[in-house]
């Protein structure tokens, strides 16, 4: 499996991206809408955040999952009794915010949810009728308005050689949402998980838009859209030394939206945060 790079704005881009989707459970975009100087501006802005003392002022409210996290409390991948080498900071717009940020990070929020509401529908516009009419609604109308939509901001701190055997900045693991937008890190790490076993280094050329598709699209979509399972490996090197910075957005329905006979988006969701241990 090799991960080709798509022109957002070559003629058959839509259906080379949910070709992607569907082989791979990736896509990378390249000329796509979103502002780099912005996403450039937003990882150093945060970067001083994260190496200051007052991010303990926006400490998470458990209830409404809003504001910072800290390595100590920071996720266990499923399956796994580790926990990873981060810590972040939820984003969203009705959340807590520093002041100072506010204004980058929530026009990036905006952008990008716009984007991810053409590619949801790129995905129902060239995905099979099969699979298309077994969605409970088109699929950018899933998450219009959606409070549940998730940006984080990711801090993968520089290895100090004291952490736990076995940590790993990201450990293998799958998206919990629809799709997931990501602007390519400050610094290399990101790997898939091929059909046959194999990790494959996805490509972070500066100016890369990822996409991942997540086990609710791959629940809404009865297993047509896979939901691949990747992870974010320990830097090498002079690398060792250094941060690392990425800018996921998880899109989330609305909590009622019906994915499967199975589960609600809520549903699914509450399932799944509790095998993560944040609730």
């Amino acid at each position: 499996m090799k991960l080709s790079v798509i022109d957002y704005r070559a003629a058959d881009s839509a259906k080379q991206f949910v070709d992607s989707l569907r082989n791979t459970g990736f896509a990378v975009l390249k000329n796509h809408p979103i502002n780099q100087q912005l996403v450039d501006r937003i990882y150093q802005d945060w970067q001083a955040f994260f190496d200051g003392e007052n991010k303990l002022e926006y400490l998470f409210n458990p209830e409404t999952q809003d504001g910072f996290f800290p390595a100590e409390v920071s996720e266990t991948a499923k399956g796994h009794t580790v926990k990873d080498i981060k810590e972040y900071f939820h984003v969203y717009p009705w959340g807590r915010i520093p002041d100072s940020l506010r204004q980058d990070i929530l026009a990036y929020y905006a952008n990008a949810n716009t984007l991810a509401t053409e590619l949801l529908d790129w995905v129902d516009q060239e995905c099979p009728e099969e699979v298309m009419t077994g969605f409970s609604m088109p699929l950018p109308e899933m998450i219009l308005d959606s409070q549940k939509t998730l940006l984080r901001v990711l801090h993968y701190p520089p290895l100090s050689g004291k952490e736990e055997i076995g940590a790993v900045r990201a450990a293998a693991h799958e998206d919990i949402n629809l799709l997931t937008i990501l602007p390519a890190a400050n610094k290399p790490g990101l790997e898939v998980k091929t059909r046959d076993g194999q990790w494959l280094e996805v490509p972070c050329d500066f100016g890369n838009l990822i996409i991942n598709s997540g086990d609710m699209l791959k629940e809404a979509s009865a297993g047509y859209f896979p939901s691949t399972t990747h992870r974010v490996v320990n830097p090498k090197g002079a690398d060792i030394g250094k941060s690392r910075l990425s800018l996921p957005l998880f899109l989330h329905p609305n909590p009622n939206v019906v994915l499967s006979e199975r589960h609600t988006a809520s549903s699914y969701l509450q399932e799944r945060l509790r095998e993560l241990g944040v609730i």
